[in-house]
This record gives structure tokens, C-alpha cells and sequence, in this order.
């Protein structure tokens, strides 16, 4: 159970005042269900899903976990480019208290960087940072996993490998995930979050929402004319 009491977070507006993300959210996220969260480009999916994950703190408010949450998956802001690969995912087993070799050899075996993994993290390509990151993800084992709008990296066949291994962690796992392709939502979710102005609602049925979100895109594009 992951329960949002209060929460509130806004952005200082270079313009002047602020945009608020949410506002006095109070809600309770159970386990057993996999949702989306839907919104238009800027509504603060991004920023919601940050201070679920607690990498974000909200301007007041709490949020309770009862259950393991991941940091949003294939998430690498937070190496150390001055470390190599595996001191990185080391450092990391450490941090969440499960093996080091153990992690080491998952995600070695699974992130295919070869010699790459003792290699320094500031070499590395945006893609290997992200098939390393994606690996600390699958290897840690987490109840709720955090997906921003990505579920696989690399070419067709190390998608599939990225996918083939999500869905296996699903079995046991549920998921908040922000994503722009409905049918990917269509196919990990279960019921929604719709983030708009500062509002969230929520909805039991995945088309319901996917029908309320495609009517604020059309809202806003006319706003927009």
C-alpha cells in the first residue's frame, strides 16, 4: 500500500506565481493493482511519480509506503560517472541490502556491456547507461515498480529480452506507469490515475480513463488554436 496524505507540490513560475502539480492530495494507491498515470505534456506525471518514488520531497505532506517501491525504472541520474559499471551496481546493492555479486552477475549477464561494466560510467553511451540502469531495476526485485515512459532499450532483440523480463517481474509486482502509448497501457494496466490541473482522479476502468485523457489532449489542443 503506498497512501499520499496532503501532499501538495508547485512550481515557482519565472512569470510570476505558481503552478501547482497536485494540491491537498489525499489517497490511498493498494497493492494488486497496476495503474497508469495519464496527463497532458506538462501536467507533472514526472514530478508525481518522483515523490511517490520519495527521490522528490513534496512542499508539504507525507507519503507512507508499506511495500518496497522502485526509483522510477531505467532511472541512471543518480550513478557516479567516476565509477565503473559494477561499482556503481555495488554500490547500489549496498544501499538496498541484497548481495553484491549476487546483483553483479544479473546484471552483467543481463545489460550484455562486456569489458564495458569495469569501465568508467562517464564513457558510456545514453543507451548502455539505460540497459545498465534497467538491469539494477529488474535485479533488485521490488514490490511496486515506477515506470516513466520506459520499458525497454536497445535494438528489437534486447527489447524484447527487456520486455520478456518485466512481464515476469509483473507476476508478483505491480506497476505506476507514465506512459504516452496507450496500447502499452492497455497492456500492463489495470486501472488509471489522470493527472490534470493540479487534480487526480481515479478510475477503475482503464478505457474510462484512456477516454477522459484523450478528451483534455483534444481540450487542450483547441485551447491551444
Amino acid at each position: 500500500m503506498i497512501r499520499l496524505e496532503n501532499v501538495s507540490k508547485s512550481f515557482r513560475l519565472k512569470t510570476g506565481g505558481r503552478r501547482w502539480i497536485v494540491k491537498d492530495l489525499t489517497m490511498t494507491i493498494p497493492r494488486g493493482r497496476s495503474l497508469a498515470l495519464l496527463g497532458r505534456n506538462g501536467a507533472g506525471k514526472t514530478t508525481l511519480l518522483q515523490i511517490i518514488a520519495g527521490t522528490m520531497k513534496p512542499d508539504r505532506g507525507r507519503v507512507i509506503r508499506d511495500c518496497s517501491v522502485s526509483f522510477p525504472l531505467g532511472f541512471s541520474g543518480s550513478f557516479h560517472s567516476a565509477m565503473t559499471g559494477a561499482q556503481n551496481v555495488r554500490f547500489v546493492a549496498r544501499i538496498y541490502g541484497v548481495n553484491e555479486e549476487a546483483l553483479l552477475a544479473f546484471v552483467d549477464g543481463f545489460a550484455e556491456l562486456g569489458p564495458y561494466m569495469y569501465e568508467k560510467m562517464s564513457r558510456y553511451s545514453a543507451g548502455m547507461r539505460a540497459r545498465l540502469a534497467f538491469g539494477v531495476s529488474m535485479g533488485l526485485g521490488f514490490d511496486v515498480y515506477l515506470v516513466d515512459e520506459i520499458t525497454a532499450v536497445g535494438d528489437a532483440r534486447f527489447r524484447r529480452k527487456c520486455s520478456d523480463v518485466f512481464a515476469a517481474r509483473l507476476q508478483s509486482s505491480d506497476v505506476i506507469m507514465v506512459s504516452h502509448a496507450m496500447q502499452t497501457v492497455r497492456s500492463f494496466c489495470d486501472a488509471a490515475l489522470v493527472l490534470e490541473e493540479g487534480r487526480v482522479a481515479f478510475y477503475e476502468d482503464v478505457e474510462a480513463a484512456i477516454a477522459r485523457h484523450m478528451s483534455d489532449l483534444s481540450h487542450a489542443a483547441r485551447g491551444a488554436a
